[in-house]
Order: C-alpha cells, then structure tokens, then sequence
C-alpha cells in the first residue's frame, strides 16, 4: 500500500485526460444531477515533508457539462456562472492535515469573485509508473459547499414543498498528477 511518503518533492501537474473535476446537486429535492467541468489545470507543490505541499487549481466554468445542453446553458449564464463574466473557478491550499488514515485538504475556493475557505477529504491513491517511465500519482477528494456562499442563489419554490435546485453541492475531484521533468 503507498503511502503519501511516497510522493517526491517538486512539480506534479495534473493530467486532464485522465482527471475528472465533477459535482452533484439535488433536483426537484428527489433526485440528483451530475455534472463536470470539461477542462481544468492544476499542479501540486511537494515538499520534503508532504504535509507542507500546496495545491493551486482552475476549472473553466464554461467547460461545464451535465448531458443537458439547455440546463448547461443555463448554468452558464447570469442566474449562476455568468461565463461571460467569471471565466474559473479557482482552488489554492492552505494547509494538509491527517484525518484518521487519509487528510484534509483545506483551501481558498473562488467562484464569481467571492473567496471562502473549504476542506475537501482528501484520499491518497498511490504512486505509479506507467509504460513510458512517467512517475504518476493519484488523489480522490470531495467536499461538500452552500452554493448560495459563493452568490450561487437562483431558484424555483416548488408547489409541494422545497426548491428546484438543491443548496448543498458536492465537489468531487478525481486526479492523477503526473511527477515533472
């Protein structure tokens, strides 16, 4: 099993080909909807000590997609991304910590100008070589947000109660970083 003593100081960037940045969101208050944003970057600081690396990322918010044209172009508009406006959503960490036998992951999120802190759980998946001697590493991570923090508020009531869309959003990150030359 690895450990994230396994990782060596210096750049890792994020592979977007085999990464995937998604979220999911409650609809109609029985259902979920999940969606992904499309392209992204990011790259991880390692430290001597792992504990001391930094992570920055962006996601394109125009790269959204939910296999709905009509809902992601809603998405995309002034009710919520205003992609005309917010070109990325953007992460910088602050800190690592243990929690239990995986870490915390605590961050700066921006969304449409607004910064707030957020702590994604993040595991550890491994480190590995692939066919072509690239060192390559993985990470999963989820946290869950209050879309309204970030002036994410459009909504419908509905007539049976609740709203159409859901105020709590999940994050959930699924990265390989590749180890840079």
């Amino acid at each position: 099993m690895s450990s994230i003593s396994d990782l060596t100081p210096g750049t890792w960037n994020v592979d977007q080909s085999h990464s995937s940045v998604g979220f999911v969101a409650r609809h109609l208050m029985v259902t979920k909807v999940r969606g992904r944003f499309q392209s992204f970057s990011g790259v991880l600081h390692v430290a001597a000590d792992p504990l001391q690396s930094s992570v920055e990322a962006d996601v394109e918010l125009a790269s959204i997609t939910t296999g709905d044209e009509s809902r992601d172009g809603h998405l995309k508009g002034a009710d919520f991304f205003d992609t005309d406006k917010n070109q990325k959503m953007t992460f910088r960490s602050t800190a690592i910590k243990p929690a239990g036998s995986d870490y915390a992951l605590t961050g700066d999120l921006s969304i449409n100008g607004i910064t707030k802190p957020v702590t994604f759980e993040l595991e550890f998946d491994g480190v590995s070589t692939d066919p072509w001697g690239n060192t390559k590493a993985g990470f999963t991570a989820e946290t869950e947000i209050s879309r309204k923090d970030w002036g994410l508020e459009w909504n419908v009531a509905l007539e049976t109660g609740g709203v159409l869309v859901g105020d709590k959003v999940k994050l959930q990150l699924d990265i390989q970083a590749a180890k840079a030359a």
